[in-house]
């Protein structure tokens, strides 16, 4: 059944999908609630849709995507140069949007709105970026050239955590290299998402069809893996999910990049700038609280016992100084998490470890707020190796320390995670700086910074258990994973 389109959320509404280019309602009738995590009220509902849901989205794109491979490159861009425009247009509506529905500080997501534009000004340049390769006279009167062609459908699985910027990792890409496309966003906090697919239908250079969202969990999930219409999928979440999602995928015949977990480790030197280290460290191991795979939630703190007693103790003062609330407040540093669930699960790693003798430098279990979902800054030290909250992803503002003697120690322990999505180092030492940026088994390394997120134009580029498949998020990559590379050789009598 067609039903009108979305306007502002409220409490009764059950949000529609979006098939092509019009707000339908899912086939099923069960139902998630989305909530504020601030403050506890009810956002939407979130219909969980099924394999038919998933079908009527994939004849839509297939039926629409023809017509635009056929559109130049050059026209496609010109597509993207207005989503853009439309974007940052809505950029603050965006923004609270985004802090309404999944709760991080506005400051921070408004950052995260910016950097999902900043993927779309990266697609539009398409027209240099889809170019081939050619080589005449291999063999008398023989030529060979390398054309791109796009891949077809493309789906993409987006995390609760960036509900904006991910889907805007995917979306332009595909569309720039003449594909269609199928969101499934997180049911967490779809409002963002089905707010920007809302923009892109207002645009008319973007044919009905063509991009289409489907609202769901995992039955959806298993519908857009298991469908032969679907050519390719772009995935970020937790590392089991992109195993199961690259390895499901695969065995359908599918191209899959899925960006997984981490643990991310900051190294802390003796010689740190104690104004870079506090602003690095409390940004990345606090900011969205934690919820990030790119979250430093691991400080090294290299040196003497002293030297590393001094590390430790600016990181609580600055810790210690952070305030935890709403995320609408400008005033607040440390969000609520997604969800009450989410924090319950923490205050039980918490627990566990200090069960286990682990010391609780900083405790953030304070008051819960009104939604249920407040932690603060929480810093663990003394922690045996091999212990939980240093190898798994706990996905929360807890920050574990750990001591070693030197540099070569710092290396031996961050390479020794199975995860390689992004490091930091703290020094004022150029040769300890590239002796680290040499030697550690990390795809993306920050010097004297927090968060170390490359810009659009670079690949998000995470090693080993991080990544399952070989193609990262923007930059060069997306263009390389959503074409299929043709090679013509010719001869003429």
């Amino acid at each position: 059944m067609k039903t009108q389109t979305p306007s502002s959320p409220t409490a009764a509404r059950t949000l529609p999908n979006y098939v092509g280019g019009a707000w339908v309602d899912a086939a099923g009738d069960d139902v998630l609630n989305d909530l504020n995590p601030a403050t506890g009220e009810l956002l939407a509902r979130i219909p969980l849709s099924g394999a038919a849901d998933v079908d009527a989205a994939v004849r839509a794109a297939r039926a629409a995507q023809p017509a635009w491979r056929e559109t130049a490159p050059q026209v496609r861009a010109r597509a993207l140069y207005r989503l853009r425009d439309v974007l940052d247009a809505h950029r603050e509506e965006l923004a609270t949007l985004v802090t309404r529905d999944m709760g991080k500080t506005i400051d921070d997501a408004r950052g995260e709105v910016g950097r999902g534009i900043e993927s779309v000004e990266a697609a539009m340049a398409a027209p240099h970026l889809l170019k081939g390769q050619n080589l005449e006279g291999v063999a008398r009167g023989l030529d060979v050239e390398l054309v791109r062609q796009p891949v077809g459908v493309v789906a993409a699985i987006t995390p609760f955590n960036f509900p904006a910027m991910i889907p805007l990792w995917f979306l332009p890409f595909a569309l720039a290299c003449g594909n269609a496309f199928i969101l499934k966003p997180s049911e967490r906090d779809p409002l963002t998402s089905e707010r920007i697919v809302e923009l892109i239908a207002s645009i008319p250079e973007i044919p009905a069809g063509l991009v289409n969202l489907v609202h769901g969990g995992r039955e959806a999930v298993d519908a857009i893996l298991d469908h032969p219409g679907i050519d390719a999928i772009s995935f970020v979440g937790s590392a089991t999910t992109a195993r199961y999602v690259n390895s499901r995928g695969a065995e359908r015949g599918k191209r899959v990049q899925a960006l997984g977990g981490a643990k991310n480790s900051m190294v802390v030197m003796p010689d740190a700038d104690p104004k870079l280290l506090a602003g690095g460290v409390n940004g990345s191991a606090f900011g969205a609280a934690g919820q990030r795979c790119l979250a430093g939630s691991i400080a090294v703190l290299v040196g003497t016992r002293e030297q590393q007693d001094r590390s430790r103790d600016a990181l609580v003062e600055a810790a210690r100084g952070l305030r935890t609330g709403a995320g609408i407040d400008p005033e607040t540093d440390v969000c609520p998490l997604v969800s009450a669930e989410a924090r319950e699960r923490l205050v039980e790693e918490i627990v566990n470890a200090e069960g286990e003798g682990i010391e609780l430098v900083l405790d953030g279990r304070g008051d819960a707020g009104p939604g249920g979902a407040n932690l603060g800054p929480t810093i663990l030290d003394g922690i045996p190796d091999g212990h939980r909250v240093l190898t798994e992803e706990l996905f929360g503002p807890v920050l574990s320390l750990v001591r070693v003697p030197d540099l070569a120690g710092a290396i031996e322990f961050v390479n020794s995670s199975r995860y390689g999505n992004a490091s930091v180092l703290f020094t004022q030492s150029g040769g300890t700086a590239r002796e680290y940026r040499y030697r550690v088994e990390a795809g993306m390394v920050g010097i004297n910074v927090g968060v170390a997120a490359p810009v659009a134009w670079f690949p998000f580029s995470g090693w080993k258990d991080s990544i399952d498949g070989d193609l990262h998020a923007n930059g060069d990559d997306a263009f390389e994973f959503y074409t299929r590379k043709k090679v013509v050789t010719s001869r003429w009598a």
